[in-house]
């Protein structure tokens, strides 16, 4: 052990949302398992509220974002909370490092949210190395970057990428309303990201590659993912099972597991739309409808936020037997169920990630944000899923169109084809993963740049 204190002490700072705070957190733990010290940093109300494994071998370090009793919710707007955040996690950021720097593990490397730049520069002021974390795939980033570098605006068709359409880019490039703060978060993660040590991207080369190579040709890019825990791909890492802290606590794990083993290998459609998509009471409908009519045996994820939408009297009529509805799942646990057939997903990046490297094909359903393009690429380069059409005026998925994009990946002609990619997806992802592979080399190249010297 104190031969692994000597080789480094990474600090993380994800930005606190639970998609953020979780592949960051896995990246501390295969740095743990390189010989490095890490300590992850939470804001005091994250920190309150999260469940977290007291057996982890990854430190917590709090932090204020100004909102220590609130949080995010409590802030009047998104511009007003990234404000305050900058100001208050400097300070507090600072107070950690200085902390560590007359101990026996003085922090070395600062691994920080790609939606925080100014990281970069308390970076410098002490010293240390640095590097951003982007939680989004290669090819997002990559067309971010372009938004950033044409100044919000973006021509077609892309050069290098001209199979992207207007429906399949990030819902930024046309951003109207609220979307307008997320996109200034999205461009300034480019403001001074080509001063940094390396870029890590949360994806591994062979998924990515050619979008890879498009963003190296601007940054020193490090594909470092999946962020799946080790034990559900290579293995390396014993300890590493699950993810150890969560945002959401639940006592329906155990139920959600005995009744998926009731069921027949490959025959249950999951449901889930993952920690913050707002689905509309219309579409929630258009969903109960659907899995009511179609012959498959489901398990369908609604949030208690979003139980309010559902149509009256529904959650009493599903037969359940065929149908299981629950606020919270373990998500790991359920893909990697024999039982489950397909996955029914908004296309956020981790879930999307944790169905690729878990071998289970996808009906796509995208919201907003990168999950467009991420079904772009599930239904189409990726070959694994089935994107489901939305009405072009409402943005509603119908049931009819549900119920036919499940029946394709369950049982239709291609079904046999995208399993067979599914599983393809997930043997590279292991792969990559263990020694030897481009993600575990990867690790060792930052590794060599930042351990002490």
């Amino acid at each position: 052990m104190e031969m692994e204190k000597k080789r480094g002490h990474v600090l993380a700072v994800p930005f606190p949302s639970q998609g953020h705070i979780t592949p960051i957190r896995q990246f501390c733990k295969r740095l743990h398992h390189k010989g490095f010290k890490t300590t992850h940093t939470l804001t005091a109300f994250i920190f309150n509220t999260v469940h977290i494994d007291p057996s982890s071998p990854v430190s917590i370090a709090t932090i204020s974002d100004g909102y220590d009793d609130g949080g995010f919710s409590s802030a009047g707007s998104v511009p007003e909370y990234l404000q305050n955040f900058k100001t208050f996690g400097s300070k507090t950021v600072a107070d950690v490092i200085r902390k560590h720097q007359t101990s026996d593990d003085p922090i070395t490397c600062i691994v920080y949210d790609s939606f925080m730049p100014w990281l970069l520069d308390l970076a410098r002021e002490f010293g240390l190395a640095a590097a951003p974390f982007f939680t989004q795939s290669c090819s997002v980033n990559y067309i971010n970057y372009l938004l950033y570098k044409d100044q919000g605006s973006l021509k077609l068709p892309i050069q290098d990428l001209t199979f992207l359409g207007p429906q399949d880019l990030p819902t930024f490039v046309t951003p109207t309303g609220s979307h307008l703060a997320y996109l200034e978060m999205v461009l300034q993660q480019f403001t001074n990201f080509d001063k940094a040590d390396f870029i890590l991207v949360n994806t591994f080369q062979e998924l990515d590659i050619h979008e890879e190579e498009l963003l190296s040709k601007v940054c020193p890019v490090l594909t470092i993912g999946p962020t799946v825990p080790s034990m559900y791909l290579d293995q390396q890492i014993k300890s590493d099972n699950d993810y150890d802290l969560n945002l959401f606590d639940s006592k329906e794990a155990a139920l959600c597991n005995t009744w998926l083993n009731t069921k027949p290998q490959g025959s249950v459609v999951y449901i889930a739309f993952g920690s913050m998509a707002q689905l509309s009471s219309v579409q929630m409908k258009e969903i109960a409808s659907a899995v009511n009519n179609f012959s498959f045996s489901f398990l369908w994820v609604v949030r208690g936020s979003e139980e309010a939408k559902l149509p009256l009297g529904f959650l009493e009529t599903v037969d359940k037997d065929k149908g299981l509805v629950l606020k919270w799942s373990p998500q790991l646990q359920v893909l990697s169920n024999k039982a489950i057939g397909c996955f029914m997903t908004h296309c956020g990046w981790n879930s999307t990630m944790e169905a690729l490297t878990l071998g289970v094909p996808m009906v796509a359903m995208p919201q907003w944000t990168d999950q467009p393009m991420n079904a772009k690429y599930i239904q189409d380069v990726w070959k694994v899923g089935v994107r489901v059409k939305a009405e072009k005026e409402s943005g509603i998925a119908k049931r009819e169109e549900i119920e036919f994009s499940i029946k394709e990946v369950m049982e239709g002609e291609k079904s046999i084809e995208m399993k067979k990619n599914a599983k393809k997806w997930r043997d590279l992802a292991v792969k990559s993963l263990s020694e030897g592979g481009s993600t575990d080399n990867n690790i060792n190249t930052f590794v060599s740049k930042v351990q002490i010297k």
